[in-house]
């Protein structure tokens, strides 16, 4: 991958989405569209970005029985996709469900831990150990489900790594040095997670909400 940076669009006008996408593009190496997009826009606002040419990441957080989650798997076959999430807490048999019912190319990925808890979040839904021992955890159960890979934080994706060598890591939550952290709690820079292993770089008010979006993210790949 030339360009592992992903845009985050989090927006829920469509029109919106568009212009930002068309703005930073030559800049990025995908589009990550999630709940907010997919619920406003559904399969039209997918076909309408896909048009960019970008390679597609539908981060849905599919957790539901292995049944629903195989079928709203088939549902979005036709769209493509590049990356589809999961909750790994979903169970062995789900993720296995999940990867079965996806395309030959989407690559399907669990969702470990949130990047906005931290171990009190953690300790509070009846979770004991730290970040980092539940996603270690969590990424054994999706490996042994024979998923592609998993989306966890930069502080344990170098973790990750040495357990899961040929596994595919997403790491959301990137914030630049200087950057507003916001409602994220367990961050690292693009240029730290790139190098302890990840995949993907998925980056999102550091790009959309800067003054020059395009400059923003041309900063951030040269990091790279």
């Amino acid at each position: 991958m030339s360009n592992p940076v992903y845009l985050a669009l989090d927006l829920p006008q469509l029109d919106a989405a568009k212009a930002l996408a068309e703005r930073v593009k030559a800049h990025v190496g995908g589009l990550k569209l999630g709940l907010e997009f997919f619920c406003a826009h559904g399969h039209h606002g997918v076909h309408e970005l896909a048009h960019l040419g970008l390679p597609i990441f539908l981060d849905l957080k599919l957790h539901d029985i292995p049944n629903t989650v195989a079928g709203a798997m088939q549902a979005i076959h036709m769209l493509e996709p590049a990356i589809v999430t999961v909750h790994a807490s979903g169970g062995r048999a789900m993720m296995e469900d999940a990867k079965a019912a996806a395309g030959e190319h989407t690559k399907v990925v669990a969702v470990t831990m949130l990047t906005s808890l931290d171990e009190n979040d953690l300790m509070r839904t009846g979770v004991s150990g730290t970040p980092h021992d539940q996603v270690m955890r969590l990424a054994e159960l999706a490996e042994r489900a024979g998923l592609d890979g998993i989306v966890c934080s930069g502080q344990e994706v170098g973790s990750v790594h040495k357990q899961w060598k040929d596994g595919f890591f997403v790491v959301p939550g990137l914030r630049l040095p200087d950057g507003n952290k916001g409602d994220q709690k367990r961050i690292v820079t693009p240029r730290q997670a790139r190098d302890d292993g990840a995949s993907v770089l998925v980056v999102g008010r550091p790009i959309s909400r800067a003054e020059d979006p395009a400059e923003a993210a041309r900063a951030i790949e040269a990091t790279l």
